[in-house]
């Protein structure tokens, strides 16, 4: 087995040294000159609920990810991190009870989801100490795919991420279920959320307001993951659940792969690519295929961070420090990927077709919004134009039925995750370039980088409230925290 060592060592003292060859780093705190070892782990695959109610409970819990003392961490469900994934089908009614058993106030967000502003789980939705919240029940509308949820309070966002709390939701439909993909949970598709730590001296994670990037990759909450997959198509529904870290995905041989589906359901095709980039708050299923793989091998996927533009998270170079991170501006390890036999009846040829969405184009918009995205010089907070983010403001006022275009205009400082909450939009421009084509599906989030523009259409139909509002803010937790949302609402 292969093990990744991290020594302990006075970064205070401007020491920094790199732990092992798959690029874990170290912790970024004062240690004695001993030094531990980091076994591959099994990849964790989150517990599955089904039906039609679904009770949460968020509370304190704890893990061990060194020797020691265990980590103190929040999950769903009595996890030791995250939350087990809720799995929904199209056309259903969902109840769901959330339940506050935290020592400080926050809400679950159901990220990606169609539903009533009063049911969203945002800023306005706060469950105190000790509280359920029991959201009206909805139907779910949206298509096939991966959704999470999470905690959204404003200005504890990061720290309650950080901690460990989130959660998938899957939601199945028949169309979905009549295409050949792979569909076992667990054996042949695998949710995973990526994400990194850095820790304290005491193991405790480091929840300060200040620090942008994490030193160790945890998948599932696993350091140094390894699965085995078996010899045939195998689907990864990924999350980059980072506080600002960008990804590039790949895997070390460059292999092809192929993206079968956005934040928001299946593209109308695979696309076929090598490396995809993937933004905090953003989901993107893919799938490899390891039919011809011999029995026994293994590859890794893989960051291929390093030369990332300027401006992308986790592109900066320094190492320590608030920006400064061990896998900054590195190309690392994300998971291990062992072969084992392929199960029987296990999908072997890839569908040519998925869906048959008609996305929305400029000419179907009605009504033209932009949005930008300004600071008020170095070190101050992001805001969308001019102005941060405040309760009792409707910074937006949208019809019900609208089909509406959105410009996002970035400026010079940094990038950002825009997510928009209601709805699924299609992305019809980017000024930097042609949209990709595994980008032209149904989405609720992307990545802006510096000075770049960008434009999508969308659909507001089904819920309207004069005093429920709907979110839209930067998906990097610090952004969001520091003001960088909005808020809307959709009247009837």
């Amino acid at each position: 087995m292969k093990k990744l060592t991290r020594k302990h060592f006075l970064v205070g003292a401007g020491s920094v040294l790199a732990a092992g060859a798959a690029g874990f780093g170290v912790k970024q705190a004062f240690f004695s000159s001993t030094s531990e070892t980091i076994p591959r782990n099994p990849l964790y695959v989150p517990p599955v609920i089904d039906g039609t109610t679904f009770n949460l409970t968020l509370a304190e819990s704890s893990k061990q990810f060194f020797s020691g003392a265990k980590t103190s961490t929040y999950s769903y469900n009595g996890e030791s991190f995250w939350g087990p994934t809720l799995r929904w089908k199209k056309g259903e009614t969902v109840s769901l009870n959330v339940t506050n058993n935290l020592n400080e106030m926050t809400t679950t967000h159901w990220h990606g989801i169609h539903l009533p502003a009063s049911a969203d789980g945002g800023p306005h939705q706060m469950i105190d100490v000790g509280e359920t919240w029991s959201p009206p029940k909805f139907e779910v509308k949206n298509e096939a795919a991966t959704y999470w949820y999470h905690p959204h309070m404003h200005e504890t966002t990061q720290k309650q991420l950080t901690m460990g709390a989130g959660g998938f939701i899957i939601i199945e439909d028949d169309s979905e279920a009549s295409k050949a993909l792979p569909s076992e949970y667990g054996v042949d598709d695998f949710p995973i959320v990526f994400t990194s730590r850095r820790f304290e001296t005491t193991n405790a994670f480091d929840v300060s307001k200040d620090t942008a990037y994490g030193d160790y990759l945890l998948a599932n909450g696993v350091l140094n993951p390894e699965v085995t997959l078996p010899a045939q198509l195998v689907r990864f529904r990924i999350l980059n659940a980072e506080t600002e870290r960008f990804y590039n995905l790949g895997f070390a041989d460059d292999r092809k792969f192929y993206v079968v589906g956005t934040d928001g359901g299946l593209l109308n095709k695979p696309a076929e690519v090598t490396r995809v980039r993937i933004v905090p708050g953003e989901r993107y299923e893919i799938v490899i295929d390891l039919s011809d793989e011999k029995v026994g091998s293994s590859f890794d996927m893989k960051a291929f961070n390093e030369n990332m533009p300027f401006g992308a998270g986790g592109s900066e170079q320094a190492q320590a420090g608030n920006f400064g991170s061990l896998l900054n501006n590195t190309t690392f390890s994300l998971l291990h990927i062992k072969v084992g036999k392929a199960t029987s009846g296990g999908v072997k040829t890839l569908p040519s077709a998925l869906a048959t969405a008609s996305m929305w184009s400029k000419s179907d918009a009605g009504n033209s919004r932009t949005l930008n995205i300004t600071d008020d010089g170095p070190g101050t907070p992001f805001k969308f134009d001019g102005n941060s983010f405040d309760h009792n403001t409707i910074n937006q006022t949208i019809k019900l039925g609208a089909i509406e275009a959105w410009t996002i205009q970035n400026d010079k400082i940094f990038g950002h995750a825009f997510h928009i909450h209601d709805v699924q939009f299609s992305i019809i421009s980017r000024s930097t370039g042609e949209v990709a084509e595994h980008e032209k599906g149904w989405k609720d989030t992307f990545g802006i980088l510096p000075e770049e523009t960008v434009t999508f259409v969308a659909k507001f139909e089904d819920y309207a409230s004069k005093t429920e509002p709907y979110m839209y803010h930067c998906h990097m937790s610090n952004h969001e925290d520091g003001g960088l949302m909005g808020q809307f609402l959709v009247v009837d």
